[in-house]
């Protein structure tokens, strides 16, 4: 049987490769701070497939978020950038068809340059390329699939819709770079990889509740979905449409923190994921204890406020805090009691360095 290698497509000119590079790192820190810092650890092919994979699913993301745009357009639009990953032409042809969409800036230039993004991934090694193209497959149409069922804004309806929605748009996330690990880290072998898999979803579902939770205000206003469940809110005597009430607060916060329980099950299995990562993956556990240890510092101010529900409002941690945890988590990688009591310590206060010579 040929290698995935021997279908590789025509490489791309030396010099449009280098533009691509230049491009990608350049837009990472503008479309992801927290991103832009975790990825740092990994080194050589994983980092790039990583970088790569990130962007296609930004891409896909802005495209789903613009709500100025008929959901049959973006369903389109959706589509179309899904078959590019197959197709040079559509890929060089997509920005172009694309240019209409509205939102944020730096979103908006990276979906500009979406032909760039498809030069990093065609320059990918083919199985990574095989096994990325995947995951952004199944997180595509996933979305197309909400976008065409709520043409007016995103409105959850379930618990079991709400898991379907992260599965798609987070839990895809935790698959695929179980997938590269396996692919790339020597420690990562078949029984490692078997471990993950069993506890992958979770890994990237648990960060994505902890976002829906801190932006519930930021989603509703500007992109006019809300995930928190309409049967839910309904239980409570509110609904979407008096999500962010001031007469409705004490009900929709009784329903948040039915979610916030939920979230912190969810970090704890992602937790236990990272966890099981090889001591040797250094690299990979740094990459992955960082977005954890923030999403737990953002659930536990999440659970004191009901900012996240009032217009205007949002729970975001210090970055202060963002520094210590970055070093300490850094620190701690080595050690799994290590890690436990640093989570521990962060889900009960703010977790701050005390200054030298203080």
């Amino acid at each position: 049987m040929r290698s995935l290698d021997a279908y590789r497509p025509a490489a791309d000119p030396p010099e449009r490769i280098r533009e691509a590079e230049r491009f990608g790192t350049a837009i990472l820190p503008e479309v992801s701070r927290t991103f832009a810092i975790s990825i740092r650890f990994l080194p050589g092919t994983l980092g790039q497939a990583v970088l790569t994979a990130y962007l296609l699913c930004r891409i896909a993301d802005t495209i789903e978020d613009d709500n100025s745009t008929s959901p049959e357009r973006r369903g389109a639009l959706l589509d179309a950038f899904l078959a590019a990953l197959d197709d040079r032409d559509a890929a060089e042809a997509f920005p172009a068809m694309a240019r209409t969409l509205q939102g944020d800036a730096a979103h908006l230039a990276l979906v500009a340059r979406t032909d760039l993004v498809l030069v990093l991934f065609r320059a990918l090694p083919g199985r990574t390329r095989d096994r990325v193209a995947h995951w952004v497959r199944e997180m595509g149409v996933g979305m197309a699939k909400f976008v065409r069922q709520y043409p007016k804004g995103i409105r959850i309806q379930t618990l079991a819709e709400y898991r379907e929605y992260c599965y798609y748009v987070a839990g895809t996330v935790g698959c695929m770079l179980t997938e590269l690990w396996h692919e790339h880290a020597p420690a990562i072998g078949k029984p490692e990889f078997e471990r993950l898999w069993a506890k992958c979803q979770a890994f990237g579902e648990a960060l994505q509740t902890v976002n829906i939770l801190k932006d519930i205000a930021w989603d509703a206003q500007h992109e006019n979905s809300i995930y928190i469940p309409a049967d839910d809110l309904a239980a409570q005597g509110s609904g979407h449409d008096t999500l962010l009430s001031p007469a409705h607060l004490e009900h929709n916060h009784r329903v948040v923190s039915r979610f916030i329980e939920l979230a912190r099950t969810d970090l704890d299995q992602a937790l236990e994921y990272t966890l099981l990562i090889p001591r040797r993956a250094f690299r990979i556990r740094a990459f992955c204890i960082l977005p954890l240890l923030f999403a737990y510092a953002t659930l536990r101010d999440l659970s004191g406020s009901r900012a996240m529900l009032t217009v205007g409002g949002q729970v975001k941690i210090s970055r202060r805090e963002v520094k210590a945890l970055m070093i300490v988590g850094l620190l701690s990688l080595v050690s799994n009691a290590a890690l436990r009591r640093l989570v521990r310590r962060v889900k009960a206060r703010p977790f701050t360095l005390a200054p030298v010579g203080g």
